[in-house]
């Protein structure tokens, strides 16, 4: 029986507990335009799914345990879906694909559907759930399947290099790298403790402006709206993170923070980060599961002035990326945080930031453009996500990103109002980094 990695644990329990949801789809939908042959984006999906043994698991219960079932080739091919549309429906027919749901037990973690506009317009959708891939996994998919492609276009297989690990190979190795728990000098033993200390008396719950009482038990309906930093301001922040010594990312966390304790949130803020877990390069082009949450503490007492707060949140970061091993969903079992459905253990704001794409997918005689696409989901009261966009010679062209929220809680014009807020806050500190907090 090969077991799951923490994290997948964590998901399968939340589906177990939950019910079969689109909280954890992950939807990547492309606007092809072109010649596309359909026949060879068929094999060369298949080509991927054969290449990726976690996009062919599922993962069955044996006596109460789940366990990770990598399925044949023969018996995993996956389907590709064709449905007529118009410009009109396609929005309402993207959005419902991206959100039906996955039975992990039975069914393959990926789903595709092909949205024909036109014999030369289409949009591709591939609906991932996340106990079989993270956001980086979309680079090397994406890469996989262009790749896959052409080559059947050519009229042959793919010609690439079998990859030198699996996820399966991934889990266990986890497990060794870890260690015992009972033995006070492993890894997770000694990264456990550091935890215990730097969460200890960390509140249970962000007092955030919300405008409504949260419920008894999150619904998680959830939307969006857009995040953008332009190519001058970015600058600016890209400016600031070098003199003082940190990174961008530092820079965007300390303004978040300043924002909410501005907002009452208090001076005990904590934070959600995803890393991306994958500790070796083997790992690099595997379509899997390996995100780790870090939980990114800062304090903002004393009214402290923002090159302050940016040294405070500099010293808890490299702390925490240090202890980074110790899986967040084991963490969260061994502190044992007052648990509730009502709201996220820990952290309910996360800031996700990525400073590269996640990957282009290139097909011979296809314009391929990347279209958004949500599930109508929030797994977090809010969800700040931003891309840094760079130039080839490294010069700033902005930030772009989103903010998901919970729609139990915000209404969308609270959190139009927040996203301005976050560009005023950057605007005034990086004019001044030596204005106090409440100051701004």
């Amino acid at each position: 029986m090969i077991p799951l990695s923490f994290a997948q644990r964590r998901l399968w329990f939340l589906h177990r507990l939950e019910g079969p949801s689109a909280t954890y789809n992950i939807p990547l939908a492309m606007r092809l335009s072109g010649e596309l042959d359909r026949r060879a984006l068929r094999l060369a999906l298949n080509d991927v799914v054969e290449r990726h043994e976690s996009l062919r698991t599922v993962f069955p219960e044996v006596d109460g345990v789940p366990q990770q079932k990598v399925l044949s080739v023969s018996a995993a091919g996956v389907g590709l879906s064709a449905v007529p549309t118009t410009e009109d429906e396609l929005p309402a027919k993207v959005a419902a694909a991206a959100a039906e749901l996955f039975d992990l037990a039975t069914d393959l973690p990926l789903r595709v559907t092909l949205f024909v506009l036109s014999p030369t317009e289409h949009v591709l959708l591939l609906v991932l759930n996340h106990i079989a891939a993270d956001g980086w996994s979309f680079a090397p998919l994406s890469r996989d399947v262009g790749e896959a492609y052409a080559a059947r276009v050519a009229g042959h297989a793919p010609g690439w290099s079998e990859l030198p690990v699996q996820y399966v190979d991934y889990t266990l190795w986890q497990q060794e790298l870890l260690g015992d728990e009972g033995d006070p000098d492993s890894l997770v033993s000694r990264q456990v403790r550091y935890w215990a200390e730097a969460l200890e008396g960390l509140p249970e719950q962000l007092e955030l402006p919300v405008d409504r009482v949260r419920p008894v038990v999150a619904s998680y309906a959830g939307d969006v709206v857009p995040l953008v930093v332009g190519a001058e301001l970015h600058g600016r922040v890209v400016a600031l993170a070098r003199e003082c010594g940190v990174s961008v990312f530092m820079v965007l966390q300390a303004a978040l923070v300043l924002l909410l304790r501005r907002l009452g949130a208090g001076s005990d803020i904590a934070l959600g980060s995803p890393v991306a877990g994958r500790m070796d390069e083997a790992l690099d082009d595997l379509v899997g599961f390996f995100v780790n949450t870090l939980v990114l503490r800062t304090d903002v007492s004393g009214d402290p002035s923002f090159g302050e707060l940016l040294g405070r949140v500099r010293e808890s970061d490299l702390a925490a990326y240090a202890h980074q091993d110790v899986p967040f969903e084991h963490l969260v079992e061994v502190l044992n945080p007052a648990r509730s459905l009502s709201h996220h253990p820990l952290f309910q704001v996360m800031l996700a930031f990525q400073s590269a794409g996640a990957g282009d997918l290139v097909l011979p005689g296809v314009k391929a453009v990347s279209a958004p696409v949500g599930t109508g989901t929030s797994r977090f009261d809010l969800l700040f996500s931003v891309d840094e966009r760079v130039s080839g010679s490294g010069v700033a062209l902005g930030l772009e990103g989103f903010v998901e929220f919970s729609t139990d809680l915000f209404d969308r014009g609270t959190v139009v109002l927040l996203v301005e807020r976050l560009v005023r806050v950057l605007e005034q500190v990086v004019a001044d980094p030596g204005v106090r907090v409440g100051s701004v």
